[in-house]
Parts: C-alpha cells; sequence; structure tokens
C-alpha cells in the first residue's frame, strides 16, 4: 500500500521536519505498508473519510485519532529514527488538518489534536 499524500503535504511537512524532503516519500510508503486499515477501524475513532477531490490529497481516505505517542510506537516497530517517527506525526496531523479545512471542521480536529494523534490512511 502506498501512501495518499500528496507533494503539497509532504513539501510543508519537509520544511518542518529534520528529516529530508527528499526521504519523505519512502518514509510515508513504508509506514502505509504496515498500517493496516481493517485495524485502526476496529480499534480507534474513525473521525473523517474524504474524497481525494475535496482533500486535494492522493487518493480517498479515512482519517483515525489515536493515542498520544501512537507514532512513538509505531516508529519503534519500524526500527524508525526519533525524526522519522516525527515526521510520520506530522505528515498525518497536515493531511487531518486538510481534512478539516475542507470539511468546514477544522477547530474541531485542531481541539482533537491537541490531545490525540492522527493516523490518514488511503483507501
Amino acid at each position: 500500500m502506498s501512501h495518499p499524500f500528496g507533494g503539497q503535504v509532504l513539501l510543508l511537512v519537509g520544511a518542518k521536519a529534520s528529516v529530508p524532503l527528499a526521504d519523505l516519500p519512502a518514509l510515508a510508503d513504508r509506514a502505509a505498508s504496515h498500517l493496516t486499515a481493517d485495524d485502526y477501524r476496529r480499534s480507534y475513532e474513525r473521525v473523517a473519510r474524504a474524497d481525494a477531490s475535496v482533500t486535494g490529497l492522493e487518493a480517498p481516505v479515512e482519517a483515525f485519532l489515536v493515542p498520544v505517542d501512537h507514532w512513538v510506537e509505531v516508529g519503534a516497530t519500524l526500527d524508525l529514527s526519533e525524526r522519522e517517527g516525527d515526521a510520520l506525526r506530522r505528515v498525518h496531523a497536515d493531511a487531518l488538518r486538510r481534512i478539516g479545512r475542507a470539511e468546514g471542521r477544522e477547530s474541531e480536529f485542531e481541539a482533537a489534536l491537541e490531545v490525540r494523534e492522527a493516523v490518514v490512511l488511503g483507501g
């Protein structure tokens, strides 16, 4: 499975993260191959389903809210550096914000990101 994030999402995160921009697509693909939509549907709150034409992402997506430190755990499972795990957290949070803007739910998702993390999966 490949990641649903367009170049603009990766570019914005690349400007903030301490991971080279050129490494982000492969990093996002690596994480996407580990993340299983069915597992997230069973275990976490799905807060949005969005069509690519609405969000500007590269595929239809499902967005989930997960516990804080979720990306630390994913990073440990995938043997990622702290910076790589943080970059993934930022990519998914920025994608959720993009969905929030498109759906008029930006403040709702911003508030949620203060206490939880986001996982955005293509599907």
